[in-house]
């Protein structure tokens, strides 16, 4: 198991999240059209092309889908109970095909649950940041987590 327990965590803790990804084309439209958005940013190159950015944008609920994705493995993979919300989503930079990005994880907040005594709050900063050290994505995800099983 990769994900920490609740107990196994700090405010401050830091992860550098080893895996990258160079978004594709197809990344970009499987998901614009799975998920019936017709942007015309992100499917028409000609419309696109004449906007400010010049080029087809990544749809923005890609990378947040991916920023998560990236953090899950170091965070909360076989340790999670239920993730509890996302807040302060923001995308300060546009993400382009061809775009390499990798993710960075902070803790925040710690609290143990109130009304599940095996388990405990967290909340985690996520950053997508791309080849070019520049911040595409940013939230807060807070998730219930399991505490640490007692030792027999």
């Amino acid at each position: 198991m990769a994900g920490r327990y609740f107990d196994e965590w700090k405010v401050g803790d830091r992860i550098v999240h080893e895996i990258r990804r160079t978004v594709t084309e197809t990344d970009n439209l499987l998901f614009t059209v799975m998920t019936h958005n017709p942007q015309p940013l992100h499917l028409d190159a000609e419309h696109a092309g004449s906007s400010e950015f010049g080029r087809i944008v990544v749809n923005g609920t890609f990378t947040f889908a991916l920023m998560v994705g990236l953090s899950v493995g170091d965070t909360t993979l076989g340790t999670l109970v239920a993730n509890l919300g996302y807040d302060k989503v923001t995308m300060p930079k546009p993400v382009f095909i061809g775009d390499t990005l990798h993710a960075e994880t902070e803790v925040v907040e710690l609290r143990p649950s109130k009304s599940r005594p095996g388990s405990g709050i967290a909340t985690f900063r996520h950053r997508t940041i791309n080849q070019r050290g520049e911040i595409v994505c940013e939230c807060l995800r807070t998730a219930l987590l399991k505490r640490k099983p007692a030792s027999s």
